[in-house]
């Protein structure tokens, strides 16, 4: 015999998947392991969805087999939990509830982390096409809204939402639905639910409020659970606790909306459960007084700060020493970009100064005077593990907009008023319920992502960062997916080039990291760079780091610094995005500089104003990613770019970088495009004053890119230097002297230089010559030249018939080759000489007239040349 149960005091979740299961197993009985709910019991009175049999009617011995659905705890499923210890019983559980240590253990376990278990039944009928008939549809509905609160509670998934529509596509009739979980209140009910409200006192714990209510009755009366959720829409409370006294029992309802509250492990010392946003349990032999008392004692020591300083704050600090003074550490404030520094005393932590104060020393004369006499020795501190919620308090009270972390004396870490409203705001968004259409056009601070990650990476990739977040774990460290790949994440593109960036030693990271996977590393110590490299991909590491720069257009002095300061120093905003991999925040995505916001709006912006000053190299690549996204640029990113030329900074950048940039706008995006825009700007003057973006240069290019476009089509194994073959168009209006002179600006590699320039020039004297009609002086007049010099030839013609005799070389002509070798004619009685050559070349000349053809022709040919030379 086969019986399926759940969890005494049942609820619709509980009814809806016992109803489920009974689909996966035919032959099973249902069979409730104790009381309903009211609502429960009414709904089963009204429409008897199906057939339930008492416990009395079952006989243990003949239990082969059970079932437990929304449920995995002994205490939980009340008489029934006898049959567990039976000798050869077979057990399956499907529950949505997080694992505990006390779980009943199984042959089949379906855990899903979802919910409502009605949603893991809904999933599994989908897919096995066991389709509920409307019925079924509706009761699974009614289990999930009360489980999720109609899909508003935080435990709410977006599976959740996906069965709700499937069971609505067969048939689920919602105003049944809204009729048994909106219920009117009884007069019974309305004074209980009054007595509740009006016993209710409120504890508050690190900042969490809770309320307790309690009220008793002689008899049972109504669903506990019912009244929770009234008591929580009408009270403004992060959780509350329901201790209603009826029949001799306890009956205990809780309820969380914060994640610093587990309401499960507080009822869990009461031997009940469920999950961290609801639970219940049941009591007996106890007065509601001291019941109260002790669950006062229990929630305080189970509320956890779900943030603490740690958490928030930026690490490594840039600092200075005391002695310092007040014009050095003004030239430090300038350099790393930063309004306050902590002032360090024999390497511990002594005080602030702020850009205020030190602007005001300057103002009085006070250049050379030391840090020591002018910081603030009384600022307010925190530690490591200082809830989020004390430290606004602090901060709010004091008027202090940077706090210090300190360990063992030690700064290790700094909050910002930025860094705590952004976590503020975070939590607003998560306490608000706001509607998802609406919370779509709100920038998604704090928004996890993991379930993206899960569906857009392969599985190899996921399982990587997963397994990277783990090591970072381990070592203590945070670790964050970063560049490209999110952002293209985001745009609804994969992107597998895998950027990790870890804020603390990345080479270290990395070597764990490469141990786990049995990979390769390969570091870079100078600059705190690593590669992981397997079988199946590759991956890069790198320290979180901050850079300044000495002079406009230098290369970067690049320190280790924090994650925030790392993404700063990036180009655009819609590449500072990162994905957090600690198991704990895994999937948690940064967006400190509204780069989601960009996204969604298409547009390129730069972080800060000296940007382009900094970097001019960025102006090309603001084009280049334009163009490639079909991004606008925001007006005030192209108000840096027009100040940057003016102020003549392009000639300091090194010719590499532009040349790369070049390199980049050729291959990611449409070139003609690309380089007409850059022409707008007045970039191509950046490679030679005298490069101009004319009708006869626009037309070049767009010639080039039909031209790669068919040779593509040809699909052969060659594959030509696009790069160059666009350089080439670019500079065929230059004179020689003038592309020599840009080849020098960019940089070019020699090999490349000398492609181009040698290319240029034989394509000159090839497209005199042409056309040619005859196979043979066209094969020996291209032969030997270049792929490069051959299409571009093909591109800056104008003449079809010169570019149907190249496009003969490419296609037909290059490709003829004789059968016959020299062993061949050895084999002929022609002795090995100089003789051979003439021969083969002459027969080569005969295939490409067409004369010759099969093997036998050849050796005729042979015959033939041999008879006339008398040869011997």
């Amino acid at each position: 015999m086969e019986i399926i149960t759940s969890h005494i005091n049942a609820d619709f979740d509980s009814l809806a998947s016992m109803v489920a299961a009974k689909k996966l197993y035919p032959e099973a009985a249902i069979v409730f392991a104790g009381s309903q709910e009211k609502k429960v019991r009414d709904f089963i009175e009204a429409f008897n969805p199906v057939e339930i049999k008492r416990i009395r009617e079952i006989d243990p011995a003949d239990v082969k087999r059970l079932i437990i659905v929304d449920a995995k705890t002994t205490d939980r499923i009340g008489q029934l939990s006898e049959i567990i210890s039976k000798p050869g019983i077979d057990i399956h559980i499907y529950d949505h509830h997080p694992l505990t240590g006390e779980d009943i253990h199984g042959s089949l376990e379906v855990i899903e982390e979802v919910g409502a278990t009605a949603t893991i039944f809904s999933e599994i009928l989908k897919a096995k096409k066991l389709h509920p008939s409307p019925m079924e549809a509706t009761i699974l509905c009614l289990g999930i809204y009360e489980e999720t609160g109609s899909l508003l509670f935080p435990s709410t998934t977006e599976r959740d939402l996906l069965a709700v529509a499937y069971l609505v596509k067969r048939g689920a009739n919602l105003n049944i639905v809204s009729s048994f979980l909106r219920l009117e209140l009884s007069r019974e009910e309305l004074d209980l639910l009054n007595e509740l409200v009006q016993s209710s006192r409120e504890v508050i714990v690190r900042g969490v409020r809770i309320k307790i209510a309690k009220a008793s009755r002689e008899s049972y009366l109504g669903d506990a659970a019912h009244f929770a959720h009234r008591i929580m829409d009408m009270e403004d409370i992060d959780a509350l606790f329901v201790l209603l006294s009826m029949e001799g029992k306890i009956l205990v309802v809780a309820r969380s909306r914060v994640p610093e509250l587990n309401v499960a492990d507080v009822l869990e010392e009461f031997g009940g459960g469920g999950h961290p946003a609801a639970a219940s349990a049941t009591v007996k032999e106890a007065s509601l007084e001291s019941l109260e008392d002790r669950l006062t004692r229990i929630i305080s020591e189970n509320v956890k700060p779900d943030k603490v300083a740690s958490d928030i704050m930026t690490t490594p600090v840039i600092t200075t020493d005391w002695d310092s003074t007040i014009k050095e550490i003004e030239t430090i404030m300038t350099k790393y970009g930063v309004n306050v520094l902590p002032i360090r005393k024999n390497g511990k932590y002594f005080g602030l100064i702020s850009r205020e104060i030190i602007e005001k020393a300057l103002f009085h004369g006070f250049g050379k005077s030391k840090a020591i006499d002018f910081c603030t020795t009384d600022a307010a501190t925190v530690s490591p593990d200082t809830a989020i919620r004390e430290i606004e308090i602090m901060m709010i009270e004091q008027n202090q907009r940077f706090m210090p972390v300190i360990e063992k004396e030690k700064i290790t870490g700094a909050i910002t008023r930025t860094d705590l409203l952004r976590t503020l705001y975070e939590e607003f968004l998560r306490r608000s319920r706001l509607e998802k259409s609406e919370t779509r056009e709100k920038p998604s601070i704090g928004r996890n992502i993991a379930v993206l990650l899960r569906e857009k990476f392969p599985p190899a990739i996921y399982d990587l960062l997963k397994l990277a977040g783990e090591t970072a774990d381990r070592i203590g460290i945070n670790a964050y997916l970063v560049g490209g790949s999110v952002r293209d994440l985001l745009r609804g593109e994969q992107n597998l080039d895998i950027d990790i960036v870890v804020e603390g030693d990345g080479i270290s990271f990395a070597r764990a990291f490469g141990e786990r996977l049995h990979a390769k590393v390969k570091t870079h110590e100078r600059f705190g760079t690593a590669k992981i490299i397997t079988d199946e991909f590759k991956l890069d590491v790198a320290s979180a780091r901050t850079e300044y720069y000495e002079a406009p257009a230098a290369l970067p002095t690049v320190e280790t610094s924090s994650i925030k300061k790392d993404l700063y120093r990036r180009d655009f905003t819609i590449n500072t995005l990162a994905v957090k991999l600690n198991l704990k925040d895994f999937g948690l995505l940064m967006d400190f500089f509204g780069g989601q916001r960009d996204l969604r709006e298409k547009t390129l912006r730069v972080i800060h104003n000296l940007s382009f000053i900094e970097d001019p190299t960025r102006a090309f690549r603001a084009v280049r990613f334009s163009e490639r996204f079909g991004f606008k640029l925001s007006r005030h990113t192209e108000n840096l770019i027009k100040s940057t030329i003016k102020m003549d900074l392009f000639n300091k950048l090194s010719g590499a970088r532009l040349y790369e940039e070049l390199m980049l706008a050729c291959s990611e995006t449409e070139p003609v495009k690309t380089l007409k825009k850059l022409s707008e700007f007045g970039l191509l003057k950046v490679i030679h004053p005298s490069l101009a973006f004319s009708s006869e240069l626009e037309a070049t290019l767009q010639s080039m890119f039909e031209t790669l476009a068919w040779f593509n089509l040809l699909f052969l194994e060659e594959t030509p230097d696009r790069g160059a073959l666009y350089l080439m168009a670019l500079l065929s209006g230059l004179k020689d002297a003038e592309i020599k002179d840009a080849l020098e600006r960019l940089s070019a590699p020699r090999g490349v230089s000398e492609l181009i320039v040698k290319g240029m020039s034989q394509s000159k004297d090839v497209l005199r010559r042409l056309p040619m009609n005859n196979p043979v002086d066209l094969y020996h007049l291209l032969k030997g030249s270049s792929l490069e010099m051959l299409l571009f030839s093909m591109a800056v013609s104008r003449d079809k018939q010169k570019q149907k005799s190249i496009s003969r070389y490419l296609i037909e002509l290059r490709k003829i080759k004789p059968i016959l070798r020299g062993a061949d004619l050895k084999k002929m009685g022609v002795q090995p000489g100089p003789v051979y050559s003439k021969l083969l070349d002459a027969l080569l000349d005969e295939k490409l007239t067409g004369q010759v053809k099969e093997r036998e022709d050849e050796e005729n040919f042979i015959k033939r040349k041999l008879r006339r030379a008398s040869v011997p």
